[in-house]
């Protein structure tokens, strides 16, 4: 791999890594790359007995990662539902899953990380930082704990333990193990059953109950749940929520329903976890199978304000032409996420209780206008008293560095005076340009929302 990479640099060519091919920008399709680095080969999931971790080649695909560490160790990490997703990407960004609530991020349980780096003479070489402070390297360690890919080096493994646990434990115990089995639920509502106030009031519902239901360690952070706001030439209003506890779903499903007219609700369906995990995950998406996409994130603190309920509602209700896929996807979040401290690894969002998704798909490039006025729109109308995006208030926290969004940095869509690197970052951001500085000096590793080194 440092040999790809030296080439790149000496014949001064534009570098990118792919390791799934699910970024959501063009940034390794970027017409200005010359020098493509794919990672498929660098698959598989070893434990090395020296470290006492788990090893991860970065172009594993997520679903590969569950199935060999369940298998044959019955431990997983709390990562994302798209089983083509690569981990090279999805766990320099953070890794958000289904099991968050429960387990925290992927990189809250990162041991070490190694990365091909060039340095101020533009010599390619090795190096692995460690999340031990006195350490090698610590300080790029920490960068690769939601950095975001791209930015720093190309990474070739990842160390996956849990910090708490002895050395002397047996592999079996340096993860997490995966509840047992898990209940899936689905519920929804019809438009026509649903007026402008009851649509809102499920929403709120949703985002209500995981505020008052996400403190780390309690039953409910078991509960993962999803509710899907789909635009009215897409779906129905949608909740799929999963425990291992049925309860539990009763409970919740009867929260972010009252008061408003009953939903459908499909018979349960109760599988081993590994099974459940397959019969959950998402379709492969994006660029990668031909697909024309458009995502945007923000995180939630507490409940949409009234005005950004009904911004969202009534452009919903307006539909997407041509009737295709769009949606805004509200996932949990909180519980176990929120026990580190936001200093503690690069990503930063660490009191918020759901994580917001708003995405538009289409298949016909001569539609890139329409499709992604839309969006744009949509998202700049439930932003409107902050500038269109985001900012960090009582209720909303910012954005997801893995829904790269390069419309943050543009002033068009962006009229807050909060700088998108804020929006992802925060107050971590000068301390990941100093990483910068002193791992990629040169800049070698750059795309449109990269860390800037000054």
């Amino acid at each position: 791999m440092a040999h790809a990479v030296q080439d790149a640099v000496s014949s001064q060519s534009r570098v990118a890594v792919r390791s799934g091919g699910h970024c959501l920008e063009g940034f390794v399709a970027d017409p200005a790359v010359r020098s493509l680095i794919d990672m498929t080969r660098l698959r598989g999931v070893e434990f090395d007995e020296r470290r006492r971790s788990f090893a991860v080649g970065a172009g594993t695909d997520l679903g590969t990662l569950y199935e060999m560490l369940f298998k044959r160790w019955g431990v997983t990490v709390p990562g994302g539902v798209c089983p083509q997703v690569g981990a090279g990407g999805h766990i320099s960004g953070g890794g958000y899953g289904a099991l968050s609530r429960r387990f925290g991020l992927v990189v809250d349980h990162l041991e070490a990380v190694e990365v091909v780096t060039v340095d101020h003479s533009g010599r390619a070489r090795v190096v692995i930082a460690e999340a031990d402070p006195s350490g090698r390297n610590h300080d790029l360690w920490w960068a690769h704990t939601g950095g975001g890919g791209g930015n720093f080096g190309v990474v070739t493994r990842y160390w996956l333990r849990d910090p708490a646990a002895s050395r002397l434990a047996a592999p079996d115990e340096l993860l997490p193990i995966p509840p047992r089995t898990l209940t899936i639920r689905h519920a929804s509502w019809p438009w026509t059953v649903l007026d402008t106030a009851a649509y809102g009031r499920v929403v709120d519902n949703f985002v209500r109950w995981h505020e008052q239901h996400s403190k780390a360690g309690t039953p409910e952070t078991g509960v993962f749940a999803t509710l899907w706001l789909n635009s009215v030439t897409t779906g129905d209003l949608v909740l799929i929520a999963q425990a291992d506890d049925a309860a539990l779903l009763d409970d919740f499903v009867a929260a972010v329903g009252d008061g408003v007219p009953a939903p459908t609700v499909t018979p349960d369906r109760t599988l081993p976890w590994w099974d459940a995990f397959r019969y959950s995950s998402f379709a492969d998406f994006g660029r990668s199978i031909g697909q024309r996409i458009k995502d945007k994130s923000s995180y939630l603190r507490a409940g949409f304000r009234p005005a950004q309920l009904i911004a969202l509602v009534d452009r919903l209700a307006d539909g997407t032409p041509g009737g295709v896929g769009a949606t805004v996807l509200l996932a949990g979040h909180g519980g176990a996420v929120n026990q580190m401290a936001p200093a503690s690894r690069a990503i930063p969002h660490r009191d918020s209780v759901v994580k917001v998704q708003y995405s538009v798909s289409w298949a016909d490039p001569a539609d890139d206008a329409i499709h992604l006025d839309w969006i744009r729109r949509l998202y700049r109308d439930v932003f409107a008293s902050t500038g269109g995006v985001p900012v960090p208030d009582a209720v909303s926290d910012g954005a997801y560095i893995n829904y790269p969004d390069t419309d943050l940095a543009d002033a068009t869509w962006n009229t807050s005076a909060v700088a998108w690197s804020h929006l992802y970052y925060k107050d971590n951001y000068r301390r990941l340009q100093k990483v910068k500085r002193a791992h990629d000096p040169l800049d070698i590793f750059h795309h449109a929302l990269s860390v800037r080194p000054r």
